[in-house]
C-alpha cells in the first residue's frame, strides 16, 4: 500500500514538474519568436533607409538631367521648366514619403507581433501554473481516497448487512435475504 502511494506521489510530482516545464519552454519559444520579429523590424528599417537613399540619389540624377536638357535646349530655366522641375521634386518627395510610410507600417506590425508573442509566453507560464496545480490536486486526491481508508473499512465491517430491524431487535428471515 505504501509503495503504491509513493509511486502515485512520484507520478504526481512528475506531472506537476512537466506542466511547469512546458510553460517555461513555451515562454522561451515565444520570447525567441518576439526577438526574431524585433530583428525583422530592425532589418526592415535598415532596408528602407537604404532604399530611400537610393531613391533620393535617383531623383537627384533625374532632376539634374532635366535641368541639363532644359539648358541645352536653349530654353530659360524660369517659367514653365521651373514648374515642371518643382512638380517632379514634389512627386519625388511623395514617393519617398510613401516608401517611408510603408516601412514604418511593416515595422509597427512586427513590433506588435513581438508584443503578442511575449504576451502569449507569459500566458503559457500562467496556464502551466494552473495546470500544475490541477495535476497536484488531482494526483493527491487519487492517492488519498477516503472510501479506501482503514477507518471506513472497519466501519463497513461492523455494520450488519441486509437485515431488517423492528424496534430494538433485528429480525432475520429467509425472505429478507439475511439468514
Amino acid at each position: 500500500m505504501c509503495t503504491l502511494a509513493l509511486l502515485g506521489l512520484a507520478g504526481t510530482a512528475l506531472s506537476v514538474g512537466g506542466s511547469l516545464l512546458e510553460g517555461q519552454q513555451q515562454k522561451q519559444m515565444a520570447d525567441y519568436q518576439a526577438k526574431a520579429y524585433e530583428q525583422q523590424a530592425q532589418a526592415d528599417a535598415q532596408s528602407a533607409a537604404f532604399e530611400l537613399s537610393q531613391e533620393r540619389h535617383k531623383q537627384d540624377l533625374l532632376q539634374s538631367q532635366a535641368r541639363a536638357q532644359a539648358g541645352a535646349s536653349g530654353v530659360g530655366i524660369a517659367g514653365s521648366p521651373t514648374e515642371v522641375l518643382a512638380a517632379n521634386a514634389r512627386q519625388g518627395q511623395m514617393d519617398l514619403s510613401a516608401m517611408l510610410y510603408g516601412s514604418r507600417l511593416r515595422q509597427n506590425n512586427l513590433h506588435d507581433q513581438a508584443a503578442i508573442s511575449r504576451f502569449s509566453g507569459k500566458q503559457a507560464v500562467t496556464a502551466s501554473i494552473f495546470n500544475a496545480g490541477s495535476n497536484l490536486v488531482g494526483g493527491l486526491s487519487k492517492i488519498y481516497d477516503p472510501t479506501k481508508s482503514p477507518a471506513s473499512s472497519m466501519a463497513a465491517a461492523t455494520m450488519p448487512t441486509r437485515s431488517v430491524i423492528f424496534g430494538s431487535s433485528s429480525l432475520r428471515a429467509p425472505w429478507a435475504g439475511n439468514t
